[in-house]
């Protein structure tokens, strides 16, 4: 019967497989021994990868759980749940037909790790890489799996900016004549539209929520969550605009002052992280050991690119990072919210408490489970509320505003890809039911577009932190610390939405049988 030990092993073998087929993630993640490649994304190189992913769930499902201690029930869940996600993903074909300027999509996820570690082997490559591409798009248009028109045209105007590498020419002309022709119409850009678009649609939920919830169950939700911020805005209105009509708080905060460049986002930004730092230790065990970086994007970043973070190299070569796009406005209201998210005491809390557990297998430091790590760093916004870290009412409505963005998410997120939104009517939902402005609005639809499902991650992750957590208070009563519950959501590092309900009851009943 296989062991832990052997669990260990296998989550080992998992991550090289995974980064022998994506190795730009190792570079991005920090792990060497993968300088100079590129993914293989022809049908027989990913035929050979789902075939390694489908033996290495066989092998995790025939360890038995009964006699594994926490660590090994996590390391055995995460297993099936990341190798079964690539593989579906690469069954799915996605790379035919996701194509666009966000790094959330292949080619500017290469361009921007090329720009952010410069390889001359990757460089090499680039020709044979993008011919690959092309390939796998044209097979996309013949057996109607068609990218989005306007994400088309995004990623051409990308290509331009990075024209002096090689291949890039080449490939820019394949889009151009091959596939842009064929582009799904702002009317029929959800996945929905596609050949089994309801499966793909359905597979891209349970991926980047790590849950079987519907489409329909998430659009509700969606609109319950908007509906119930609506007291709180009323009553910031009155004390920021000195009205509590939803239409004119709203027309405040998407006529509110922004930033004046990206240099001053990053100023301020650094004093907000330094700040949350400071409060970090009445909240957390074990705060962050080393600061949070904050710096700009490198030059030739898409203006569509969102402000993100990147966590700390595991070999300690790079820190934490905050980046910020000098090409996107920031309103000042937004700032101390969105830092808080990416920083402290969101993904740089949820970032180093990975980088501690060098006794894991790396897979499990390094898997991306985003209803874990997004959920995360929602719940830090309300959070740092909390922790009276937001200055002002002002920047209270900044975290509203995000809130309203999570939820529409879920709304416009499943209009699209489920029920058959255009993008016009995505759009006109947002301009009409939350205060963001409107270019933040149609960057968001677009953002929707290019990587379905991905943005349904956030408020589903953080409803059940906030449930979990709630059930804990009323258990636990006066015995409940929440430094205890970050100790334990944190304690395995990212985990799927269901392995995360275990830990956390586990915890509560052993202090329940202490009573």
């Amino acid at each position: 019967m296989p062991s832990a030990h052997d669990l260990d092993g296998t989550a080992d073998e998992l991550l090289r497989t995974v980064l022998d087929h994506h190795p730009v993630l190792a570079t991005l993640q920090g792990i060497p021994g993968h300088d100079g490649r590129l993914t293989d994304h022809g049908e027989e190189a990913e035929a050979r990868f789902t075939a390694r992913l489908d033996d290495l769930v066989r092998r995790a499902e025939a360890v038995d759980p009964g006699p594994l201690d926490r660590t090994g029930r996590v390391t055995r869940d995460t297993i099936v749940q990341q190798a079964g996600a690539h593989r579906e993903q690469v069954a799915d074909r996605w790379v035919e037909f996701t194509i666009s300027d966000l790094v959330l999509t292949p080619v500017p996820l290469l361009l921007y790790a090329l720009a952010e570690a410069p390889d001359e082997g990757r460089r090499a490559g680039l020709p044979a890489h993008f011919r690959a591409l092309a390939d796998r798009h044209r097979a996309g248009v013949a057996h109607g799996r068609l990218p989005v028109r306007r994400l088309v045209e995004a990623a051409i105007a990308l290509l331009d900016r990075n024209a002096d590498l090689p291949g890039v020419a080449e490939y820019r002309s394949a889009l151009v004549e091959d596939v842009l022709p064929h582009g799904r119409p702002d009317d029929r850009a959800g996945v929905c539209h596609l050949p089994g678009g309801d499966r793909l649609y359905a597979n891209a939920i349970r991926r980047h929520t790590t849950t079987d919830l519907t489409p329909d169950r998430l659009h509700r939700t969606g609109l319950e969550v908007m509906a119930a911020l609506e007291d709180e805005y009323r009553e910031l209105g009155r004390e920021v605009f000195g009205t509590s009509d939803l239409a004119a708080v709203f027309a405040g905060l998407r006529d509110a002052p922004r930033f004046a460049g990206g240099e001053e986002v990053r100023v301020a930004a650094e004093r907000v992280v330094r700040r949350a730092e400071a409060a970090a230790p009445g909240w957390f065990h074990q705060p962050p050991e080393h600061p949070c970086e904050v710096r700009l994007y490198p030059p030739g970043t898409s203006a569509a690119t969102p402000p993100s973070y990147r966590m700390g190299a595991v070999d300690g070569s790079r820190p934490g990072t905050f980046s910020v796009n000098p090409g996107q406005p920031v309103q000042v209201h937004a700032l101390e919210a969105l830092t808080f998210h990416e920083t402290v005491p969101g993904h740089h809390v949820d970032g180093s408490a990975r980088l501690r557990r060098t006794d894991l297998p790396l897979l499990r430091r390094v898997a991306g489970l985003h209803a874990y790590s997004e959920g995360w760093a929602l719940y830090a916004e309300r959070l740092a509320d909390e922790m009276g870290l937001y200055t002002d009412a002002r920047a209270r409505l900044g975290m509203l505003v995000f809130d309203s963005m999570r939820a529409g998410r879920l709304v416009v997120d499943t209009g699209l890809h489920a029920f058959g939104w255009s993008r016009a009517r995505a759009v006109e939902f947002l301009l009409t039911t939350t205060p963001m402005a409107a270019e933040l609005v149609e960057a968001e639809v677009d953002r929707y577009l290019a990587d379905p499902g991905q943005a349904l991650a956030y408020m589903v992750g953080r409803l059940e932190l906030q449930r979990l957590r709630a059930g804990a208070e009323r258990r636990l009563g006066g015995a409940f610390d929440v430094r205890d519950f970050h100790e334990v959501v944190l304690s395995e590092a990212r985990v799927p939405l269901s392995t995360l309900g275990d830990l956390v009851e586990e915890w509560v009943q052993s202090l329940v049988r202490r009573r």
